[in-house]
């Protein structure tokens, strides 16, 4: 239940380079669809044989390889599957084992075509911004949200001179502000649960027949700890509970934790409970009423929002300024990844949802989630490719095959722009200018780049035709699903 969400958060988080980023959540990604396939076999019946229990221990051999490569900074080699078996009993066995095989695929093609590991911990330095914070709009829209809740409050309690309810209503729409998009019922259930939890039963309970107790810091101390234990508790448990964890602790600490003093009126915290209230009803008013749609609908706008990106990153360089280009293509590529850790995000989330539509709105999260490792790929590979297409020093093309690889480039944009259209409902034909397109990238190749007797190709134009060769097929594919 609880997936990839907290891998995600720390790989976003930390100071890797962007082309390692995007390697590793593309390797994130595929380990996400891997453990949802193995959940799902838990739950069904079926008979293994001896060829299935060997196809299963060379699986589990591949798994264990990528591991200790990864646990060694290594970059994993190839991994395939023999496909002569004979047809296997346990279901979704070659969905693991061709998920298994993209692993390594993610790390085939590194920058500048060599090991591009991640830097050490003592190298890594703390960013105050996020590299897209000036070009996603998401951000622009998160801002907006947190402060007109908090001008609501601010309205409000001035409106109806309550001035002392103001500093609490604030600081719970700051600490209390989501980034996640989309309404949840189960969300909305755990912020109020928790108020009454936090704010009546243990926030007025304490004031009432504990805290006049207590004459020293050490008994308040004592009383911290246990609350602060039940609140870890909730908030380590399962992602159904922990919201209502996190959310008793802001509660209790903006009744008990204002000032270096012991309060012997009531009207202070009633005037807080009353301040948290205000917050979380403007909190749940602006973040999940407001600019907001069910989960199941923002997660496919999303996952058409990553591939509208693709599409756009597959056209770049479109300035002639080298820097404007540059910046140009790194803020998109900042602005697919976060696409994609959002769809991830909003399809953990649609599994704690209820509701008339919840077995369609599984269905959908099924097909996007068995999509998105393929995009994922799709994104990786194109980034190398770029550099092709900037002819970087050490990737330079010859010009007629610059040229094909512009077609190529085009129709492989206008293939993306057409699976976003056809999951918008909108009339999309299928082109075959497409394959064309490749096929006439991989003669111009052969024909103007081969050397010696045996047409060899030189080093970088075969991996730039193993590059182009991986997109066209896993294009294709993804294509024909949507």
């Amino acid at each position: 239940m609880l997936g990839t969400s907290s891998l995600r958060g720390l790989l976003r988080r930390a100071d890797y380079s962007t082309h390692y980023r995007a390697q590793m959540s593309g390797v994130v990604a595929l380990v996400g669809r891997l453990v949802d396939i193995t959940a799902t076999l838990t739950g069904l019946s079926f008979e293994l044989t001896d060829t299935d229990a060997e196809q299963l221990r060379t699986l589990g051999m591949a798994v264990a390889i990528i591991r200790t490569d990864l646990m060694n900074r290594r970059i994993s080699s190839t991994i395939h599957f023999d496909p002569d078996h004979a047809p296997s009993h346990v279901p979704l066995l070659h969905e693991m084992q061709h998920t298994v095989s993209l692993i390594p695929q993610a790390f085939t093609y590194s920058e500048s075509t060599k090991v591009h590991l991640p830097p050490s911990p003592d190298a890594l330095q703390s960013k105050l911004l996020a590299p897209d914070a000036f070009v996603n709009p998401e951000h622009l829209k998160f801002a907006l949200r947190g402060c007109l809740a908090a001008s609501g409050c601010y309205i409000i309690y001035n409106s109806i001179a309550w001035p002392n309810i103001g500093a609490p209503a604030i600081a719970t729409c700051l600490l209390t502000a989501i980034s996640a998009v989309g309404a949840s019922r189960q969300r909305q259930i755990l912020r109020f649960a928790a108020f009454v939890v936090g704010g009546l039963l243990i926030g007025i309970g304490s004031e009432i027949f504990i805290l006049p107790h207590l004459d020293s810091i050490g008994g308040f101390a004592i009383f911290f700890i246990l609350v602060m234990a039940l609140v870890s508790w909730f908030m380590t448990s399962s992602p159904r509970l922990s919201y209502f964890g996190f959310q008793i602790a802001v509660v209790f600490c903006l009744i008990n934790l204002q000032e270096f003093a012991r309060q012997t009126s009531l009207a202070a915290a009633r005037d807080r409970i009353v301040g948290v209230g205000l917050g979380l009803c403007m909190m749940w008013l602006v973040f999940d009423r407001l600019w907001s749609a069910p989960i199941a609908v923002e997660m496919k706008k999303t996952f058409i929002s990553s591939l509208r990106l693709l599409a756009q990153f597959i056209r770049e360089p479109v300035s002639k300024d080298p820097k404007v280009a540059v910046g140009q293509t790194y803020s998109l590529r900042e602005m697919i990844n976060s696409s994609f850790d959002q769809v991830r995000a909003l399809a953990d989330g649609l599994l704690l949802e209820l509701g008339p539509t919840r077995l369609q709105d599984l269905a959908l999260r099924g097909r996007i989630v068995r999509w998105q490792p393929r995009l994922r790929m799709l994104f990786i590979t194109r980034v190398t490719l770029w550099r092709y297409r900037v002819r970087l020093p050490g990737f330079e093309l010859p010009a007629p095959v610059a040229r094909a690889q512009q077609e190529f480039d085009k129709g492989l944009a206008d293939v993306v722009d057409g699976m976003a259209d056809r999951l918008e409902g909108k009339a999309s034909e299928r082109k075959d200018d497409f394959e064309d397109a490749f096929g006439d990238l991989e003669k111009k190749v052969l024909s103007c780049c081969s050397k010696g007797p045996q047409g060899l190709l030189a080093p970088e134009l075969r991996t730039f035709l193993a590059l182009s060769r991986s997109i066209e097929n896993v294009t294709s594919s993804l294509d024909n699903d949507i």
